[in-house]
């Protein structure tokens, strides 16, 4: 089976990602492969983050790669917290330091509209970049929902969905969610 590294540390991440690929990738994420470095985000677009996370894993360990960068956007906020979602709240918080930082903005704002994007960059040996995108619609929540999921899931829900991301199943999650759509993208471009 072929290996594909995702430049992540980030396990709830990864779990998502082998679920989809399973059988068809071996997906193996940063700690697999021994990478305890800081990789910069120092750009400014989502894309730009993924394909900087990308380029350094596979310049460094000379491997098939891909990475992504996934913003929150809120419309209230004016689209906020965006590019900065993973560290909204400070360079080290925590899931809950973000989502209190974010219902702390939206307290009596009416108008929670808002949408998760993912944007993968994919490099491969001799082959240029290649670029795969998911948005989901949905609003943000008053209060936390469930318990699963990470990130923002339990204060987001899905447009035409009466829970938060939290509250779905893995399986159901990976359906319709951004990160899930653009997975699926990378997917059918991979296995043609």
């Amino acid at each position: 089976m072929q290996q594909l590294v995702f430049a992540t540390h980030n396990k709830h991440k990864l779990d998502e990602v082998c679920k989809i690929f399973q059988g068809q990738y071996n997906i193996i994420g940063l700690d697999q492969l021994h990478c305890f470095t800081d990789i910069p985000e120092t750009g400014v677009t989502l894309q730009e983050n993924a394909l900087q996370k990308a380029t350094f894993i596979a310049n460094k360990y000379n491997v098939d790669c891909f990475a992504d960068d996934t913003g929150l956007e809120v419309d209230a906020l004016n689209g906020a917290p965006g590019v900065y979602s993973a560290r909204y709240a400070g360079e080290h918080c925590t899931f809950d330091d973000n989502i209190n930082k974010l219902l702390s903005a939206l307290d009596g704002v009416t108008q929670r509209t808002a949408r998760f994007k993912t944007v993968i960059a994919l490099i491969q040996r001799n082959v240029p970049v290649q670029y795969f995108y998911g948005t989901i619609e949905g609003i943000i929540l008053t209060e936390r929902q469930g318990d699963g999921g990470f990130g923002y899931d339990p204060i987001f829900q899905p447009l035409g969905y009466s829970c938060s991301f939290a509250q779905l199943s893995m399986e159901e999650k990976n359906r319709i969610s951004h990160r899930g759509l653009a997975i699926a993208a990378l997917r059918k471009y991979l296995i043609r």
